[in-house]
Parts: structure tokens; C-alpha cells; sequence
């Protein structure tokens, strides 16, 4: 008998059906990967082996683990199981995690409540997980809170969790989305890891099919909720039999058409130029006495980027990307140095000063449905840069405004009527790209603006940006920890390394040969589906 086995599994809301039949194994010691779009079911299937279904939501079929069958299982027994036997890594660390209580108190919890050891024993084996996922105590002492670590960081703290008790079962559902691609080959390396020592079995749920072929021992290809596809990861992947599984496979590999970069004007004041930027950060107290030394987190970066240029800052977490990118967008004030966009120093510049300069550029961010208020629809979401006009448009304007920028990203002028929760991801990302683009800003900074899509709504996004960097001339700074990304849609990459630029050039001569000890780094753990194939189809030979 299989560890899990799912047969014929359905999930309705009323007459809704989520999943339609489902069916799939996993074997003590195997990792089955889970792939589809955002909507398949995949996250679905997770939640009802862990019986943590929505109370609306009715669930029909077989579900059985280690011979108990879940779905007849009472909520004790599932209590018993959850943690212990069956463990998870959610998506998002973040809300998985409590805010108020210390990384030490969440994972010493489950241990205390499924083995009754003490406070001493349960925090004495979180110290030695924390320890194993990478968190080690001189620098991720017991007594951090969340909101004190990087994604990266928190997303090992959640493993930490999951995997504390030594489960039978652990279901990962996207554990590195988050992360940098050495940070994911780490976590990655310690899942393999934790399969071979224990004999666990893993279900890996993933819109990446790189990290899939790379791990998985068998794959199930998911769409709306019935499984299109199952078998063997590197046949299923290079036979690519469905016609579902070949078009993510396409989508996987997708490069935008694009024009090639504006040539260089002689003499032309660069639209952005950064200047031995620095920002320095107060460090922790050593004692109470003790002056606390800084923390430098961008160190001496000087860089420009021309008019429809397109350049992807990319490096490990932590390295400073996001807190250059925020000084940049003028929202943090460097510590030294010089900011200038079109010319105009726009560090120097007091608050009221600043809208000139805030209209020639905006911001799209990783997460779009978080940087949304979900009480407003998109009409007021769209248009909030507005107020940075020097003529504010009437209420008439602001309507046609909206819908020429909602068409311009594929969307519909009856979209504005909406709220955000109606959209999916991938539209709710084309509504925030709508907003940066309303008042024809000269420069774009994008923070990871497609790591949370799946693999077709990142290449229609892709697309998108290419097109308005083509057709409206808008130049873009990408910071991203995806190398593919990087490549598709940019001219030019820099490589940042404990706050420092140690590598720049274009996107192609760095990725394909990469000079830098941190360039190397990054190129070697990026995950790629051609290089993962070819070492599934030699180890068969």
C-alpha cells in the first residue's frame, strides 16, 4: 500500500466543482511533483489531505494515509496527525506564521504538544532544527521575531516547523517561490535530504517546472481540477504526450519578442543615474552600554540606465536590492551619495518638492493583491498616481484615463468597476502594472513582479512589458532572483553582493559567462529545465 493514495477525490462549493476526480500516489521515499496553473487544484489537493478544507467546501472520495482513511478520520485523530505524522510548508511564510511570538516559541510548540517534552527539551531540538534549515544561533538566536527575517529566512523557519517531529509526509506547496536561487537550491538540497534519510515522502506543489524535473521522481500535471497527466518526471517532461503539459513547458522557456535596446545618445544626461550610493542601518545592541555598530546595507553603487533601457539588478536576498530600490523611488533617503533622475537630484529634494520627479516613475511589486486595498475597485486603484498631475483631470477624465491604461495592459474599461478579489494573479498584476504605466512615467521599477505567477501568466506578463517597452518607451529596473526572467526581458544585468555591484554587463555575457564569485553562484543553482532533462535522461542511459 502507497504512504497516500487519493482516488476519485472531488471538492465542491455547492454545486461548484474545485476538483473533479482526482487521483494520485506517493510511495515512502518518493517526491511527486505537482504542477499547474494558478486555479488547477493543486493547492486544493493539499488542503484536503490536511483536512484543512474551508467549512463551505465538501469533499467525496478516498483519501488514505498510511492506511487511515482522512476524510472519516475525527478531529482528534486528525490533530494527531497534522504536525506529527503529516507536515506542511505553506506559500506565503508570513501569515503561516505567527506574528507575535518568536521563531523559538513556533517551533518548539508542535514538539511540546505532540511529545510532551519540556520547554528546555522542545526549545533544545528547535535549536538544532533551526540549526539544520540554515538559521544558525549566533546569528538566529530563539528570541527572533518573524518581521525580523528576510522571506528567505522566514521560509526556513516554516520548514523548521513542518519538518521538526520527522514526518511521514510533508507537502510542500511552493517553499521556494520566495526565495533567491541559491537560497532555493539550499532548501531544495535539505528537502532531497530529509527524503533520503527518512524515507519521507514529499509532495512538491510547484508552478516551476525546472524545480519539478530537477526533484520530483514522478510528476502529475494538473488544469481545473482533473489531472491531465501523470508519470515518470523525465518522460512525462520530454515526451510531453498532453498537450497541456506542452504548452507550460513552452510558457516555461518563453522570450518575449523584443526590440533590440536604444542606442546610446552622446552627451545625453542619463534618465537615472546613482551615484556612490550608500545607506547605512542602526545595528543590534550588543549590551546595553554599548554603542551599536551600523549596518551598511548598500555599499558605494553607482550605476545609469537610459531612456528605454531595460536593466535587472539581481542578487542573493539580503544583498540590498530592495533597499536601493526604495531610495531610487525616493521613499528611503540615502546616507550618502547622489540619486539624480532626469538630471534633478531627487534625494536632496524636500517631500512637497518630489512630485515632478514621482510622475516620471513608479513601482510595480511583487505581490499585487497586498499592495491593493481591497475595500476600493479598481478605478480608485488605478488612478491613485493621479493626484501627482499638475492639472488634477475631473471625474470624467479619470474614468477615460483608467480604461486607456486597463486596455493598455489587455484589460477591459468594465474592469474598473470591480474589486481586486475578482481578478486572478496574473490580472490583479496586469491592474498594478495599469497604475505605474496612468501617468506615462519615464522609468519602471518592477520588485520581482512575476515570482508569485505561474509559468503562462509569467509570459503573458513578460510580453506585456515588452510591449510597453516598445510601444510607450518606458525603461525598466527588474530586480529579480530569477536568472530566466532576467534574461527574457533585459539588455543589460547587474549582479549586487552584500550591497555592492560586482558584476555588470549584457544580460547574455554575464548569465553565459559570469566573472564574479556571486555571478557564479547565482548562474550555477538557477534551475533550468534543459540542463535538468539532460541529467534525467543520462542517469537513465
Amino acid at each position: 500500500m502507497s504512504l497516500l493514495e487519493i482516488e476519485k477525490l472531488t471538492v465542491s462549493i455547492g454545486r461548484t466543482p474545485i476538483l473533479k476526480g482526482v487521483d494520485l500516489s506517493i510511495e515512502e521515499g518518493e517526491v511527486l511533483g505537482l504542477v499547474g496553473e494558478s486555479g488547477s487544484g493543486k493547492s486544493m489537493t493539499a488542503l484536503t489531505v490536511m483536512r484543512l478544507l474551508p467549512h463551505a467546501m465538501r469533499a467525496a472520495g478516498r483519501v488514505t494515509f498510511d492506511g487511515i482513511d482522512i476524510l472519516a478520520a475525527p478531529e482528534a485523530a486528525m490533530n494527531r496527525l497534522r504536525g506529527d505524522d503529516i507536515g506542511m510548508v505553506f506559500q506565503e511564510p508570513m501569515t503561516a506564521l505567527n506574528p507575535v511570538k518568536t521563531i523559538g516559541e513556533q517551533v518548539a510548540e508542535g514538539i511540546r504538544w505532540h511529545t510532551g517534552a519540556s520547554r528546555a527539551e522542545a526549545e533544545e531540538t528547535a535549536r538544532k532544527i533551526l540549526d539544520r534549515v540554515g538559521l544558525p544561533a549566533q546569528k538566529f538566536p530563539l528570541s527572533r521575531f518573524p518581521h525580523e527575517l528576510s522571506g528567505g529566512q522566514r521560509q526556513r523557519v516554516v520548514i523548521a516547523i513542518a519538518c521538526a517531529l520527522k514526518p511521514k509526509l510533508l507537502i510542500a506547496d511552493e517553499p521556494t517561490t520566495a526565495l533567491d536561487v541559491v537560497l532555493q537550491a539550499q532548501i531544495l538540497d535539505l528537502l532531497r535530504d530529509l527524503v533520503d534519510e527518512r524515507r519521507m515522502g514529499l509532495l512538491l506543489i510547484s508552478h516551476d517546472l525546472a524545480v519539478v524535473a530537477d526533484m520530483a521522481d514522478r510528476i502529475t500535471v494538473m488544469r481545473h481540477g482533473e489531472v491531465m497527466e501523470t508519470g515518470e518526471t523525465g518522460r512525462t517532461l520530454t515526451e510531453q504526450a498532453h498537450p497541456y503539459t506542452r504548452q507550460l513547458a513552452r510558457a516555461s522557456t518563453h522570450v518575449p519578442a523584443r526590440a533590440g535596446p536604444p542606442a546610446p545618445e552622446t552627451g545625453k544626461t542619463p534618465l537615472l543615474e546613482v551615484a556612490s550610493v550608500v545607506k547605512d542601518y542602526a545595528g543590534r545592541r550588543a549590551s546595553l552600554f554599548a554603542r551599536p555598530a551600523p549596518f551598511r546595507a548598500v555599499d558605494d553603487v553607482s550605476f545609469a540606465l537610459g531612456e528605454g533601457q531595460s536593466v535587472a539588478l539581481v542578487g542573493r536576498s539580503g544583498c540590498g536590492k530592495s533597499t536601493l530600490a526604495r531610495m531610487i523611488l525616493a521613499l528611503d533617503r540615502p546616507t550618502g551619495g547622489a540619486i539624480r533622475l532626469d538630471g534633478i537630484e531627487v534625494n536632496a529634494l524636500a517631500e512637497a518638492a518630489l512630485k515632478p520627479s514621482r510622475r516620471k516613475m513608479q513601482v510595480v511589486f511583487q505581490d499585487p493583491y497586498g499592495s491593493f486595498d481591497p475595500r476600493h475597485k479598481v478605478e480608485r486603484l488605478v488612478a491613485e498616481p493621479l493626484h501627482l498631475m499638475e492639472k488634477q483631470p475631473s471625474a470624467a477624465e479619470r474614468r477615460d484615463m483608467v480604461a486607456a491604461a486597463l486596455a493598455e495592459v489587455g484589460l477591459a474599461p468594465k474592469d474598473m468597476d470591480k474589486y481586486p478579489h475578482e481578478f486572478s494573479g496574473g490580472q490583479r498584476q496586469r491592474i498594478s502594472i495599469a497604475r505605474a504605466i496612468i501617468t506615462r512615467p519615464k522609468l519602471v521599477v518592477a520588485d520581482e513582479p512575476v515570482s508569485a505567477l505561474d509559468v503562462s501568466i509569467r509570459a503573458q506578463i513578460l510580453d506585456l512589458f515588452a510591449d510597453l517597452n516598445g510601444r510607450l518607451g518606458v525603461a525598466y529596473l527588474f530586480i529579480t532572483h530569477d536568472l530566466t526572467v532576467a534574461r527574457a526581458i533585459t539588455d543589460q544585468v547587474m549582479v549586487m553582493h552584500d550591497g555592492r555591484i560586482v558584476e555588470r554587463g549584457r544580460t547574455a555575457e554575464v548569465l553565459d559567462n559570469p566573472q564574479s564569485d556571486a555571478a557564479k553562484a547565482l548562474v550555477e543553482a538557477a534551475p533550468d529545465l534543459s540542463r535538468a532533462l539532460a541529467r534525467r535522461l543520462a542517469g537513465r542511459e
